[in-house]
């Protein structure tokens, strides 16, 4: 079952995370912000299995499928990968930069899971090694929501007192 709390802070923290990234480098635009979100939610496409099972899959297209290198580093980036190239060129390195931004996020914060919940083979197919790190929180705590939501908050807050700023310090244009 997919965990909201879990799920909305895969997509708060890349938001932050551009939101402020978006200070340094303007062309970050909110629209770009928002596929870093999405990129939080990419290594989550393993859970497509609950709705198109493997076995379906195998008896259409007769070989062997498994959702599970979705969530991992070479999964991942084969899905931005194709992403990015659906999108004009100019926006390409862009899209590509960002979805990459939210999926690291992802892996990150899953890295910080208890065990076994943080086993997953992230660096498949460079290696099939399960990382297992000392846990902080599983992925039913709410305070870590909780944490999200106030980071985007205060990202959120940041980039608009910096945009006021910006406003109040160019010149006033009179046209007539």
């Amino acid at each position: 079952m997919i965990d909201v709390a879990d799920g909305l802070t895969h997509v708060l923290v890349p938001y932050a995370l551009a939101t402020v990234l978006s200070l340094r480098y303007p062309w970050i635009t909110t629209r770009l912000a928002t596929v870093a979100m999405v990129g939080g939610v990419l290594p989550d496409l393993n859970r497509l299995q609950w709705i198109v099972p493997p076995e379906t899959i195998e008896s259409i297209l007769g070989v062997s499928v498994s959702w599970r290198p979705m969530h991992s580093i070479g999964g991942v980036a084969v899905v931005i990968a194709i992403a990015s190239l659906t999108v004009r060129a100019t926006y390409r390195r862009a899209v590509a930069l960002l979805l990459a931004l939210g999926a690291l996020s992802h892996f990150v914060l899953d890295l910080l899971l208890v065990p076994p919940a943080g086993t997953y083979q992230y660096l498949w197919p460079i290696t099939s090694a399960r990382l297992v790190v000392p846990g902080f929180y599983t992925s039913h705590d709410r305070w870590v929501a909780i944490v999200a939501v106030l980071l985007a908050l205060a990202a959120h807050a940041l980039a608009r007192r910096r945009s006021h700023a910006l406003e109040r310090d160019s010149p006033v244009r009179i046209e007539g």
